[in-house]
């Protein structure tokens, strides 16, 4: 009997299940806070058990809901997205753009090898530096049909926007989401050591260029090795469906493609200067739907149609979202977080400086796993780890590169809204990408391990 792999929906509530349990065996406990520079943080002394709060059968249920009211602001996004994307493809001009990479591509051996290693590094710089995560998701929808279009996948479709732009995240030197909080919360100077994160982000860049690169050639010489070949022979059909109707690039297309570069600059420049997030890209993307619309020449009845049926698409991206983020309900209602951070705590002690930095690392990876945010994450776990860094006799910033490094697993868990998300959109099952991931993360493991070891060893301050 074949054994068959659960899809994403069951995975996850499977998931549910496994934390509604836990919290019946593991005890609540709780940090209590103390105030630095204005600003409530965890007192790593403070750890006491409380009384917890099992969650039973009708909390299992309620989380799927109570994860959707929490997720509200990033699913509304997602929806909104996907309706704007759908206007700018009834447009026609992301078709034509294609069509034309495809013709580059085919004619010019430089397009050839330089795709991938341009695109990766742009949006692992997005990751680096304005700490770009949910800003990748729409760009699936573009890189799906383009790499279908080359020869390719959908996993490299996926992989250019998404999983550069999460390697960039976890590796950067500039995003002040994780290393910018983190850096002030551990008490050091904020964007400090920027001299060796940039050599971890040229590291773990480069290594995810050579990797993409590698499994695209593989993958156009024989597309049946591609793990979701199966999964695009329909997406190829509709794929060259549009493009065989496409006559090519136009002027209007060209102006459409113009504007949506103009607004994707607009997005960056404000998260970078402005403090944009999610309320302000998806505004931004409800003006961009409206603009393309009158310049593609779309009648009302055409753009609200075309809107629509984008927002529709993703309904059931934005059911997977939110089953992803009632996990960390079920544990946060049963008081359970703070007792499984204060139970890994005592494992990082070592004499060796080096391994207790990579214990760092592989905690942090653990916890990643349940608490996905980057700020939250360094809240939650930098008041502990950074006082902990100086009784094992590591510096500050070293234990804040672990924390960084220990996010170079979001883009495979399954508890991710963003990875599960972008999976979704680009109807690839979260079985078939972990599969094709393993390897890779294997490889950004054993990267991580050994990038610890000169900061370990030299005090990196």
């Amino acid at each position: 009997m074949k054994l068959r792999i659960p899809n994403t929906f069951v995975l996850l509530f499977l998931i549910l299940a496994m934390i509604a349990v836990a919290t019946w065996l593991v005890p609540g406990g709780q940090y209590g806070t103390i105030m630095v520079d204005g600003k409530p943080r965890i007192d790593p002394a403070s750890f006491q058990y409380v009384q917890s709060n099992p969650q039973g059968f009708v909390a299992l249920m309620m989380a799927p809901i109570k994860g959707f009211v929490e997720a509200a602001q990033i699913i509304g996004f997602v929806l909104i997205v996907g309706g704007a994307f759908a206007v700018l493809q009834k447009t026609e001009a992301i078709d034509a753009m294609i069509r034309s990479v495809a013709r580059a591509h085919t004619h010019s051996a430089f397009v050839r090898v330089m795709l991938i290693p341009v695109f990766v590094t742009i949006f692992s710089l997005g990751g680096a530096t304005f700490g770009m995560s949910e800003e990748s998701i729409p760009f699936v929808l573009i890189f799906v049909p383009l790499a279908l279009a080359l020869g390719y996948d959908s996993i490299i479709g996926v992989s250019i926007p998404f999983l550069s732009a999460q390697v960039g995240f976890a590796a950067a030197f500039l995003n002040p989401f994780n290393v910018g909080v983190a850096q002030k919360i551990a008490g050091i100077q904020m964007f400090s050591g920027i001299g060796y994160r940039l050599i971890v982000w040229f590291v773990a860049t480069a290594l995810t260029i050579g990797f993409l690169m590698w499994y695209a050639a593989r993958i156009k010489k024989d597309p049946t090795r591609s793990p979701s070949y199966a999964l695009d022979i329909e997406k190829r059909k509709e794929n060259s469906a549009a493009l065989a109707n496409l006559a090519g690039m136009t002027p209007t297309h060209a102006i459409v493609l113009l504007l949506f570069i103009g607004f994707m600059t607009a997005m960056v420049v404000g998260v970078i200067h402005f403090g944009w997030y999610i309320n302000e890209i998806a505004a931004l993307f409800m003006v961009m739907a409206i603009v393309v619309g009158v310049i593609g020449r779309l009648d009302s009845d055409e753009f609200v149609a075309a809107f629509l049926h984008g927002a529709r698409d993703l309904v059931g991206t934005a059911l997977v979202i939110a089953l992803a983020r009632g996990t960390m309900i079920l544990a946060q209602d049963a008081k359970i977080i703070d007792t499984m951070l204060h139970a890994l705590v005592p494992l990082v002690q070592s004499a060796n400086p080096v391994f207790a930095a990579q214990k760092m690392f592989i905690i942090q990876t653990v916890i990643n796993f349940f608490l996905h945010s980057g700020t939250g994450q360094a809240a939650l776990t930098m008041p502990i780890m950074a006082p902990l860094a100086d009784l094992v006799g590591i510096s500050r910033q070293t234990a804040v590169l672990a924390f960084q490094l220990g996010e170079l697993t979001l883009p495979m868990i399954p508890t991710s809204g963003v990875t599960v998300g972008v999976l979704a959109l680009a109807r690839i099952p979260w079985i078939t990408w972990a599969k094709w991931m393993v390897p890779l993360q294997l490889a950004y493991f054993v990267m991580a391990l050994l990038l610890l070891i000169p900061p370990a060893l030299t005090n990196w301050s």
